[in-house]
């Protein structure tokens, strides 16, 4: 076997063998094949594509690829989500907390952000004291005493996805559906929870922009997790405009207290609530009500414990950038579109986000929503402040903004996209 002919083999167009899709994952993971030609790979699978048995058995290469965690030894059921990754998606945070207080053990191996697009361990170490890095030991420990733990994924886990991952964002090769399914599937399997639940975003946000191939993705993905024996479904979900009034690592942490504290944005609470129910239903434990763990101050306890249970203090002050600038409403009317890719890019150059995985982030960056579409709104009032302790990025993430802001007169019936836009299950 030999890495030219496996590359040969799908730039023409032919499916590979499991013969070749094993050697080829074990050689690259072991250093035998090289980061040029794993390129080509991922560059021919990108424009030629896999078919089902192709995805499920790269998925199950990158699985043998590295450890796998055990969570059997648990009293509860375990369940877990994963987003495909938006702007000003925080929902994680009160998630993973509120799902603990109704019965579930929640191990959500989380990641950082890179692009537009946040992340979730980034958030979480605005908080101070906050720590990413367990051991297993340390993360089982927290779940039996918590019940919910949100930290980075081993090094031993799917260790071929690691390499993988980093080589497709330099590569153009991210937007692949086999590439994110396999590279997805591989982790949340290793894992080892027994349920988990995908949230596939949907519009300029996100990685898949139409419909169609959000449903393509959540299809793939859900038959790989049913296949490999996690109870696996998917909701997709609206990320045409930014989830929530923040966009940034400490702001959105404080939008997810209000949230668990019993407030917050409305479409934040509706899709926390809405995979609640999911994760929930797919452990087993149909009779929870999240939304009275949420009203009650149950869920807030768990969150106090599980940020304690990880070094950090969920009494301490965030972060608060030291420059903000101020974009005032154009027109008077309705605002009728305020593009999420856009606010993700200004989040980004304002300091929020990474160009590189070794990039640091700016605790305190981001944008703050003070409309939504389908707010009216009259000329000068606020309508975004930016948040940056670089005053000379200001210019750069207003010009990201530019032309993403849209009105309408003041009589348009302004008709709301749903959160939920459709429910993918095992046929």
């Amino acid at each position: 076997m030999d890495a030219i002919s496996v590359i040969r083999a799908k730039r023409d167009g032919s499916r590979l063998t499991d013969a070749q899709i094993d050697w080829i994952i074990d050689a690259y993971t072991r250093g035998e094949v090289a980061d040029e030609q794993m390129s080509a790979l991922a560059m021919a699978i990108f424009l030629n594509g896999m078919d089902r048995a192709e995805i499920a058995r790269w998925t199950a290469a990158m699985i043998a690829s590295g450890e796998r965690m055990d969570f059997s030894s648990l009293p509860r059921p375990t369940a877990d989500k994963h987003s495909t990754g938006g702007v000003g998606d925080k929902i994680t945070l009160p998630l993973a907390p509120l799902v603990a207080a109704c019965g579930a053990a929640v191990p959500q191996l989380s990641g950082r952000g890179l692009g537009h697009t946040g992340g979730t361990l980034d958030k979480l170490e605005s908080i101070p004291g906050w720590r990413a890095q367990l051991t297993n030991g340390d993360m089982l420990a927290v779940l039996r005493d918590v019940g919910s733990v949100i930290c980075a994924a081993g090094e031993g886990l799917a260790r071929a996805d690691k390499k993988l991952y980093a080589l497709r964002d330099v590569t153009g090769t991210v937007e692949s559906i086999p590439l994110i399914a396999s590279s997805i599937m591989s982790k949340k399997i290793a894992e080892g929870t027994g349920s988990l639940v995908l949230d596939v975003k949907v519009g300029s946000g996100a990685f898949m922009k139409d419909i169609d191939s959000a449903r393509e993705l959540a299809t793939t993905m859900v038959g790989l997790g049913n296949d490999h024996g996690v109870r696996t479904t998917a909701l997709l979900t609206d990320m045409s405009t930014p989830l929530g009034r923040t966009a940034g690592n400490a702001l959105e942490v404080r939008e997810s207290v209000e949230v668990l504290a019993g407030g917050g944005p409305a479409d934040v609470v509706e899709l926390t609530l809405a995979l609640a129910r999911e994760m929930l239903d797919a452990a087993g434990l149909k009779d929870a009500d999240p939304t009275k763990a949420l009203a009650d101050g149950t869920a807030m306890d768990h969150w106090r414990r599980m940020v304690a249970a990880q070094g950090g203090d969920p009494d301490a002050p965030l972060p608060v950038a030291r420059e903000q600038h101020v974009l005032r409403a154009e027109s008077t009317g309705v605002l009728a579109r305020l593009d999420a890719y856009a606010v993700g890019l200004a989040a980004w150059r304002l300091g929020a986000g990474r160009a590189r995985k070794e990039d640091p982030v700016q605790a305190g960056a981001g944008v703050e929503l003070h409309a939504k579409p389908g707010d009216h709104v009259t000329t000068g009032q606020p309508l975004l402040t930016l948040h940056t302790d670089t005053p000379s990025t200001f210019a750069y993430a207003l010009e990201a903004l530019d032309g993403a802001i849209g009105y309408a007169p003041a009589n348009t019936e302004h008709t709301a996209t749903p959160i939920v836009l459709d429910r993918i299950a095992q046929g």
